[in-house]
């Protein structure tokens, strides 16, 4: 997997000035060209096939209620129609990455900000930079969902808070595991009767097509159940597939961590231990333990 190059970099990444101080933009919907509509097309036909089996209901169900579709790069405005009156949440359209204290106040004011810009064509797999397919394909679909919703906008205030205070390393690691790379039990129906299975409800799962599958059905990542002091000290990776997932028991426990007081867990985070992203611990409540295959692969492919 290979990073952006730095000629297709955007907002704060480019160095962009904004002309807004909240760095909104409009979207710029008549400007996509049919190249990145196509684009679009086929990264939408792959998930729309692929996520029904491996992502949760709140996810598929939120996907197919909004104006969604193969045909074009939605607008923002057609979402916020079916979006505000459910949740009260609206995308508004940014060049790129904005700085965080900016984030923060959009999620706390339930705007989600949204590239306007999409992937190339060679970049299908994989970006670092989050384009208008994994902001809206990605995120929008669970902020149909009041719990995610609310999360969300709690997060937002917390953010703001945390970087005041010096803690925004650690919180960011909590939007990664839940937000962006979550996984949550569900019931499903198996031969046997009803069982526990493993589902996607990360934006950064649900807009890839290979971390989709990887992330639910290899056995080489580790699926550990969520605890929210062993997140804040657990690094992630930013350049290629987890090493780890953390799994909700239910998307319920979204509010309660959003709710929790983190004073008490920032002053225990001042000493103590971090881990890396392939660290299992003997205090984990595991769903696998993984092979570490893939990672081993990888750095056998580089030396």
């Amino acid at each position: 997997m290979n990073a952006q190059p730095a000629a297709a970099k955007h907002g704060l990444a480019a160095g962009l000035s904004p002309t807004r101080t909240d760095w909104t933009i409009d979207q710029g919907w008549k400007n996509y060209t049919a190249h990145e509509h196509a684009t679009w097309k086929t990264l939408f036909e792959r998930q729309t096939a692929l996520l029904p089996q491996l992502a949760c209901r709140e996810f598929v169900e939120g996907m197919r209620a909004l104006p969604l579709s193969a045909d074009s790069i939605p607008e923002f405005a057609a979402l916020n129609e079916v979006l505000k009156p459910r949740t009260g949440w609206q995308v508004v359209a940014v060049p790129g990455l904005v700085p965080d204290e900016v984030f923060f106040d959009h999620l706390a004011n339930r705007r989600f900000p949204s590239g306007n810009f999409i992937r190339s064509a060679d970049q299908l797999d994989y970006l670092q930079e989050p384009d208008v397919f994994h902001d809206v394909f990605g995120h929008v679909p669970m902020l149909m969902h009041p719990v995610m919703a609310d999360f969300i906008q709690l997060y937002g205030e917390a953010g703001l808070r945390a970087q005041r205070i010096g803690k925004l390393t650690e919180l960011a690691r909590v939007y990664w595991y839940t937000v962006e790379f979550g996984l949550v039990k569900e019931k499903v129906k198996a031969e046997a009767g009803v069982e526990d299975a493993l589902r996607i409800y990360g934006a950064g799962i649900a807009s890839s097509f290979t971390e989709s599958v990887f992330s639910v059905q290899s056995p080489s990542p580790h699926r550990i159940g969520f605890d929210l002091e062993r997140v804040m000290r657990t690094n992630y990776r930013i350049d290629d597939f987890q090493e780890c997932y953390f799994v909700l028991d239910s998307l319920d426990d979204l509010l309660a961590l959003a709710r929790i007081d983190f004073d008490p867990i920032y002053e225990r985070l001042n000493s103590g231990p971090n881990y890396a992203p392939g660290d299992l611990l003997t205090t984990d409540r595991v769903f696998q333990c993984g092979d570490g295959g893939y990672v081993r692969g990888q750095a056998t492919a580089v030396g």
